[in-house]
């Protein structure tokens, strides 16, 4: 029996993208803003684009904060895209402006310190020992990147027990992080080919 992703329409990310990427894979894919199906779902992702503020807003206008924050803290997969995953730190920095995530994993969110800003295109992963998102990627693979912000503690992060994958653009910076539960990219899986159906296939693996 196929697994059921609901992938979470709080009015920001490249939700049919994504859900074909995921139904591609073999999962009942759903796109809602019915919390209830987000909290009952198999696996849950939380997709992103644009300004962090902004999908803060649109995640605490629906309310889904207590629902993404409760299925991490019962073991129900969730999975972060793009800003769908900067939501996911303490905080991200905007023109000056700090805004409050949603605190499920450390660290935040600050523009990157590179030549080149927005960091757009493809570029490899550097992957932890033990990853389950990168299983059987080989090194060398590429990931389609777009954004202007991350986040670069990644010391910090490894300390707390997050398994950290990174990237270097200018700086490294986190560019996929796993704990048991909750896993997220900052870059995006449905644009990635097959490397980003490895990926969503090995995510799927684990509901």
């Amino acid at each position: 029996m196929a697994k059921r992703v609901v992938i979470l329409d709080y009015g920001s990310g490249n939700l049919r993208s994504a859900e074909r990427a995921v139904a591609r894979v073999g999962a009942d894919v759903e796109v809602t803003d019915d919390l209830g199906k987000a909290a009952r779902a198999d696996g849950l992702v939380v997709p992103g684009v644009g300004a962090y503020a902004a999908c803060m807003a649109g995640i605490e206008a629906l309310g889904a904060g207590p629902t993404i924050a409760e299925r991490v803290r019962t073991g129900a997969p969730v999975l972060g895209i793009c800003v769908g995953m900067q939501v996911l730190f303490e905080s991200g920095e905007e023109h000056g402006v700090v805004t409050k995530g949603l605190g499920l994993a450390p660290g935040s969110v600050t523009r990157l310190q590179a030549p080149v800003v927005p960091h757009m295109g493809w570029n490899t992963v550097a992957w932890p020992e033990g990853s389950v998102l990168g299983a059987g990627i080989p090194d060398d693979t590429r990931y389609y990147f777009v954004h202007s912000y991350a986040s670069t503690v990644v010391d910090a992060q490894a300390e707390a027990g997050v398994r950290v994958a990174t990237t270097v653009h200018g700086e490294p910076f986190v560019a996929a992080f796993e704990t048991d539960v909750l896993r997220a990219t900052q870059f995006h899986p449905e644009k990635s080919g097959d490397a980003g159906a490895t990926l969503l296939a090995n995510w799927l693996g684990t509901l």
